[in-house]
């Protein structure tokens, strides 16, 4: 019986919008950009605030997301490259902080 994989509703999103998606390993924290970066800068912004209705905070946080600086995923992309990088040195063997040298 053949081994069937069932892709998360994101990237089956992804796929059908021709979204490139990098693979990487499941459950690293420090290198998913949106436990790093997105998740963080939104909570920020959004900390202590209240909405009121479900659409409210959608509206909210899609104007949010829309107005985040270029520079921001970039330097966001260059973080992640870092964590990468930090991973390859390391084996994939956990790690604390980013002192290794590269």
């Amino acid at each position: 019986m053949p081994h069937i994989t069932r892709q998360s509703p994101s990237m089956c999103f992804w796929k059908k919008k021709s979204i490139p998606v990098v693979p990487q390993p499941p459950y690293l924290l420090d290198l998913s950009p949106c436990d790093f970066f997105l998740f963080p800068w939104l909570k920020n912004h959004f900390k202590g605030r209240h909405f009121g209705t479900l659409d409210n905070m959608q509206k909210s946080v899609t104007n949010e997301l829309k107005g985040i600086p270029a520079e921001a995923f970039q330097h966001c992309y260059e973080q992640w490259k870092q964590c990468l990088r930090h991973c390859v040195a390391a084996q994939g063997n956990y790690f604390e902080g980013y002192n290794l040298d590269l």
